[in-house]
């Protein structure tokens, strides 16, 4: 086997970086190739969820069919193992592993591992108290990026679309904190607090105008019922509390669908455009950016989309005989 291309070991370090930043993405890795497929073995790439490609695993080819089914992976939240090629290259493929038609003037063939790479949970404790700091140490220690939080800097700009912010300030500034945190749009919101003091700060806030949809998202009390606890032990019943929610994905924020949701008809010229900017080549199936760079075709008002010039070429001598997808 030859040595790790360095290239492969820049995106190992991009990826660390995407990570830390809580950026959900898919490293590709070739596993296997076949000439004369111009990716390599043990070349990377990373995709991210929106489409875009850094690095290198092969030609114009697999480049499209390679984002797309990173895509999938990060959506459904599990790997794949794929096989890229032509239909008469291979016999039967073996369990666990997905075929993809990869139709091109060329005979090479590519095996991919596609693994999604989830960010993990951000959490930002607003407050100063012991049970704050032992609540942000406890999370670290289990892999979630933890950050605490006085709550006279506390802004929105603190929160994004997946944090989870646990409210800890014990009556300083309370209200002010839940405020700041729900309106600011994150994937959750708890406050440490009795029943009856939290009911008291969310009938506050309603009279203040934040509106009764918000509200109904702040967990008051948060964290699991364990009992007479000391501080300590209310953080360790936060996050267990939260260790649960995130396992049956409440905090997960709403997914954006990138693909289509339906599997698609290639018989069905009118469903050329599968997704915002890609198209389908309907002569071998690949996924096309629907753009100048892939050799555009105007027929009855439609634009057609292709892979290569041969497939254009196919399209245009007789376009009846190549609107079926093989595979």
């Amino acid at each position: 086997m030859n040595a790790q291309p360095a290239d492969g070991w820049r995106m190992i370090e991009m990826a660390s970086d995407l990570a830390r930043q809580g950026v959900e993405f898919a490293l590709a890795t070739v596993v296997w190739r076949q000439a004369p497929s111009s990716g390599h073995q043990g070349a990377r790439a990373i995709i991210t969820a929106d489409g875009q490609m850094h690095g290198w695993i092969g030609g114009a080819c697999a480049e499209p069919v390679v984002v797309r089914e990173a895509q999938r992976a990060i959506e459904a939240r599990t790997p794949r193992l794929i096989l890229l090629g032509a239909p008469d290259q291979f016999g039967d493929v073996p369990e666990g592993m997905m075929f993809v038609q990869m139709s091109c003037q060329s005979e090479g063939a590519l095996q991919l591992y596609i693994e999604p790479v989830l960010p993990s949970p951000h959490l930002v404790v607003v407050g100063r108290s012991p049970m704050a700091a032992t609540l942000v140490d406890l999370a670290s220690g289990v892999g979630w990026r933890a950050d605490l939080v006085d709550v006279a800097d506390f802004k929105r700009a603190h929160v994004g679309s997946r944090t989870v912010v646990v409210v800890a300030t014990q009556g300083h500034g309370d209200e002010e904190a839940v405020e700041q945190a729900v309106t600011a749009g994150p994937a959750f919101v708890g406050l440490v607090a009795s029943r009856k003091r939290g009911e008291a700060i969310l009938s506050y806030l309603a009279d203040r105008g934040v509106s009764t949809e918000l509200l109904e998202r702040v967990r008051v009390p948060v964290g699991i019922d364990l009992g007479h606890t000391s501080h300590p032990e209310i953080a360790v019943s936060v996050l267990a509390e939260l260790v649960e929610l995130r396992a049956k994905g409440v905090l997960d924020p709403e997914p954006v669908t990138t693909m289509s949701p339906e599997p698609i008809d290639h018989h069905d010229r009118e469903h050329n455009h599968i997704a915002e900017g890609t198209a389908i080549d309907l002569v071998c199936g690949m996924t096309v950016p629907a753009d100048d760079t892939s050799r555009p075709f105007e027929q009855e008002g439609v634009t057609y989309f292709f892979c290569c010039p041969g497939c254009r070429v196919a399209y245009e001598k007789d376009p009846s005989a190549n609107t079926t997808v093989r595979g």
